[in-house]
C-alpha cells in the first residue's frame, strides 16, 4: 500500500549531488500541490545562466546539495489555489531568481524584495534561503517538470513575447534592466556595456531602448559585429590600452556584466565626472583594490546590483515585449546541459542557452 500523499507530486529534475562536481545527473524530486495562495506550472522552458554553474559547483561556498537549478522559468499554469486572482489555469507566466520573501521588511513594502532585509532574506528559487538559518532549508529550481510558487512571486509572460527565448529575461534580463533604471539611464547618456555574454547582450538591447548611446567593451573583435547589430553604435576592444587611453572620462554610466574577479581601475577610468560603475556580474572581490585616486578626482561612483523586484521584473517583461527585445538564444535538450556548462567556461555561448523541457518530460 503506498504512503503517498496525494499532495505530492513526484517530478523529474536534473541536479547536482554533492560538491565534487562531475555533472548534473538525472534525479526526482517532490513538489507539492498548491496552497490557497500558490500556482503550480508546467516548466515549458528554462534559462541556463552562469549562477547555475557557480551554485552547482559551489563557488560561492553556499550550496546545499541536493541542488536543481534553474531560475529563468517560462511554463505553463496547470493548477491554482483557492485564493489566487492574478492567475487561471492555461495562462504562461514566469518564476525569476525568488520564490519568497519577509514581506514585512521596508525593501519588501517598497517592491524591493531582492534586497530583503528579513532574518533569512529573500528565498531563492532554488538554493533556499540566501541567509540559511541553520535548518538545511532548500528549494529547487526550473530544471524540472513543474514547480509550485507563490502567486505574489509569478510574472505574467506577455502575448506578444516568444515563450521559447522569454525566460532569460526574468534573470539576465532584470539584472541589466534594474540598474539601468535605478541610476536613470535616458536618451542621450553615453552607456559603456562591458562583456557582451548572457547579462551584456541583453543590457546593449536595454540600454540602446532607452535611448542611450552605447558602446560594448570587450576583449572580442569577433563580437564587434554581433554587437553593433545589437545596437551598439561603438565597439571597444578593453585589451587595446591606446583605445582605453583615449576613451578615459567618456561614459556617464558602464554596467560592467563580468563574471570573474577583474581590476575595475581600468574601466573606472573610462568614467566622466560624476558617472557610475555598477558590478552585476561579479559576486566577489575585484582582482585588485580600487585605487580612490581615480574615484576622487573625478566624484565617480562604484555601485553593484542584484537582480530586481518582482513588480520591477514585470516592468522589464512588458518593456521587452513594447520594444520587441529578446534574448539571443540557443535552444538544447535537457540531456545535453552539462555540454552547455562546458561551453559556458568556454565562453561559446551565443548568447544563452534555453532549455526545452519537453526533452525531460519524454525521457524514459
Amino acid at each position: 500500500m503506498s504512503t503517498t500523499s496525494p499532495d505530492i507530486i513526484k517530478t523529474k529534475a536534473y541536479g547536482a549531488t554533492n560538491s565534487i562536481f562531475n555533472g548534473l545527473k538525472r534525479m526526482e524530486i517532490e513538489r507539492h500541490r498548491p496552497q490557497a495562495d500558490e500556482v503550480h506550472i508546467e516548466i515549458l522552458y528554462t534559462g541556463v545562466c552562469h549562477s547555475d554553474l557557480h551554485q552547482v559547483k559551489n563557488d560561492w561556498k553556499n550550496t546545499v546539495y541536493p541542488c536543481v537549478p534553474g531560475h529563468e522559468i517560462v511554463g505553463r499554469v496547470i493548477e491554482v489555489g483557492s485564493t489566487v486572482s492574478k492567475f487561471k489555469v492555461g495562462d504562461t507566466v514566469g518564476v525569476g531568481c525568488m520564490v519568497d520573501s519577509c514581506g514585512q521588511c521596508k525593501p519588501c513594502q517598497h517592491g524591493e524584495e531582492n534586497y530583503c532585509q528579513g532574518p533569512v532574506s529573500w528565498t531563492a528559487t532554488y538554493n533556499g534561503p540566501m541567509k540559511p538559518d541553520g535548518s538545511g532549508a532548500n528549494t529547487f529550481g526550473g530544471y524540472s517538470t513543474n514547480i509550485t510558487v507563490k502567486e505574489s512571486f509569478v510574472l505574467r509572460i506577455p502575448d506578444s513575447l516568444d515563450i521559447k527565448a522569454a525566460a532569460p529575461i526574468l534573470c539576465a534580463g532584470i539584472t541589466t534592466y534594474s540598474p539601468l533604471k535605478h541610476w536613470n539611464v535616458k536618451e542621450g547618456d553615453r552607456v559603456g556595456i562591458v562583456g557582451l555574454g548572457g547579462l551584456g547582450h541583453m543590457g546593449v538591447k536595454l540600454a540602446k531602448a532607452l535611448g542611450a548611446t552605447v558602446t560594448v567593451i570587450t576583449t572580442s573583435k569577433d563580437k564587434r559585429a554581433d554587437a553593433e547589430a545589437m545596437g551598439a553604435h561603438e565597439v571597444l576592444i578593453s585589451t587595446d590600452s591606446t583605445a582605453m587611453k583615449q576613451h578615459e572620462a567618456s561614459f556617464d554610466f558602464i554596467l560592467n556584466t563580468i563574471p570573474d574577479a577583474y581590476d575595475i581601475t581600468d574601466y573606472v577610468n573610462l568614467l566622466d565626472l560624476d558617472g557610475t560603475i555598477v558590478a552585476v556580474g561579479l559576486l566577489g572581490e575585484y582582482k585588485k583594490p580600487l585605487n580612490n585616486m581615480e574615484m576622487a578626482t573625478y566624484r565617480r561612483t562604484v555601485a553593484g546590483s542584484v537582480i530586481g523586484g518582482i513588480a520591477e521584473t514585470q516592468e522589464v517583461l512588458d518593456f521587452c515585449a513594447q520594444h520587441n527585445i529578446l534574448p539571443d538564444v540557443q535552444m538544447i535538450k535537457m540531456q545535453d546541459i552539462n555540454k552547455a556548462f562546458d561551453d559556458l567556461m568556454d565562453k561559446e555561448v551565443r548568447y544563452r542557452h534555453v532549455i526545452d523541457m519537453q526533452s525531460l518530460k519524454d525521457e524514459a
